[in-house]
């Protein structure tokens, strides 16, 4: 292959990305809404090892698992950030 195809292809999977993570996104934000009817708080840091945990066991690389890690944080760190701006008055 050479450079421009590849460069497409990392295009087409930037676009995929983006969908997923407006789509992850959403979900959260449905999340959202029941944690505060539950009076739940937004941080569940069980819950995210469970992902975690999940995440490094599917992991197959070329990416270790501490950049995956890493990665996956700075997903779920903005989902908890969107549901706290669109849950007001959660903890």
């Amino acid at each position: 292959m050479d450079i421009d195809t590849i460069r497409l292809k990392i295009n087409q999977l930037d676009n995929d990305l983006l969908r997923i993570f407006n789509e992850r996104a959403a979900l959260a934000l449905e999340i959202g809404a029941v944690k505060k009817q539950l009076d739940l708080p937004i941080y569940d840091p069980k819950r995210e090892k469970l992902i975690f945990d999940r995440i490094k066991q599917a992991n197959h690389g070329p990416l270790d698992n501490s950049a995956i890690v890493r990665l996956f944080e700075r997903v779920i760190d903005e989902s908890r950030s969107l549901e706290r701006t669109h849950t007001k008055g959660s903890r």
